[in-house]
């Protein structure tokens, strides 16, 4: 069965089901559910653990001998299974679609994985998973949903504050849920249990938020200048290089003249997209820009990355952060 992150707690207490799959990029909230599931499977009685990394190299057939191998040292044991790329490809597929068909006794499957790709979400083998446990897909918590992380948090720690606070703490760690919980221990440390002012949270909480090009892009789709601004000035603060920077942009440029094409050749857009992997949560910025940019804008993109490339390799002058600048807000239809 799927559930939500904050549903687990009450599902674990109505029993271990032989296999808990969780998946996602926030690795605070990624290494919280697997750790109440750990919890759970000890004080049940699965006291031994096998951990296996499928990473590069890695055989699953590791993952067979580890079902049917008996411990010496308890009768319950949990297989820690990793998978960093989100995917287990075409060996793993098979692999954990085999350990479903024949699950071993007194064995709990653990699997923590990276983001899933949207066409995965219907694999044979995530079925079978979802058929005989439980799957847990984790998201970057955005607006309501991460002021209502940080209450919890707080309140976890006997804190408080108004929703002055909330935000000013939001914005500071915005998307880095760890960054939160380290703020929080250290608000808990200074003041101890109470209700805090904004302006000690102000004062206190560090500019922590996690930029990365991926939110840049979703910026500039969008539009919003302010954004663009913050995002790209935290990038170079940062030191990510600048090819990373450019690379983001005209991928995205090149992606939209792609579909704009392939729009102006009568092409169905859901199928479009589809074939584009543009999936639900960027159909809405993608459909916007593509409505406010013209192919003129789009190889106007490209001409300031041509010059971007150039100050990057030395062959001309100039700092290359004000043109990458000048490439966003000409993505935002928006001159300097």
């Amino acid at each position: 069965m799927r559930i939500k992150p904050d549903q687990l707690n009450a599902t674990l207490q109505k029993g271990l089901l032989p296999i808990y799959f969780i998946s996602g990029d926030e690795p605070l909230q990624l290494g919280e559910l697997a750790d109440a599931i750990r919890k759970a499977a000890k004080q049940a009685g699965f006291e031994n653990r096998e951990i296996l990394s499928a990473e590069t190299g890695f055989e699953w057939r590791q993952l067979a001998f580890a079902a049917d191998s008996m411990s010496i040292f308890a009768d319950k044991k949990i297989i820690d299974l990793r998978i960093p790329s989100g995917t287990p490809g075409a060996e793993g597929a098979k692999a954990l679609s085999n350990y479903c068909d024949r699950l071993p006794e007194d064995t709990l499957l653990l699997i923590t994985a990276g983001k899933v790709a949207g066409s995965s979400l219907k694999s044979k083998w995530l079925e079978a998973l979802d058929k005989k446990g439980v799957v847990i897909q984790v998201w970057p918590l955005e607006g309501q949903d991460l002021l209502r992380w940080l209450e919890q948090r707080m309140h976890q720690r006997g804190l408080s504050t108004d929703t002055e606070g909330l935000r000013i703490l939001a914005s500071r760690i915005e998307g880095n849920l760890l960054a939160a919980a380290q703020e929080i221990e250290k608000l808990y440390a200074l003041y101890g249990t109470g209700k805090l002012s904004s302006q000690q949270i102000f004062d206190v909480v560090a500019d922590s938020s996690r930029y990365d090009v991926f939110k840049l892009m979703d910026c500039v789709l969008a539009a919003n200048v302010s954004r663009i601004l913050k995002v790209l000035s935290g990038l170079r603060s940062e030191g990510i290089a600048p090819p990373i920077v450019l690379w983001a942009l005209t991928r995205d440029a090149r992606l939209l003249i792609k579909i704009k094409l392939a729009l102006s050749q009568g092409q169905n857009k859901d199928l479009v997209f589809k074939n584009n992997q543009i999936w639900d949560k960027r159909k809405q910025l993608v459909s916007n820009a593509l409505n406010k940019l013209s192919d003129h804008d789009l190889n106007e993109v490209l001409v300031l990355s041509a010059k971007a490339d150039r100050q990057i390799k030395g062959q001309e002058q100039g700092d290359v952060w004000e043109i990458l600048l000048a490439i966003c807000l000409k993505f935002a239809s928006t001159q300097i």
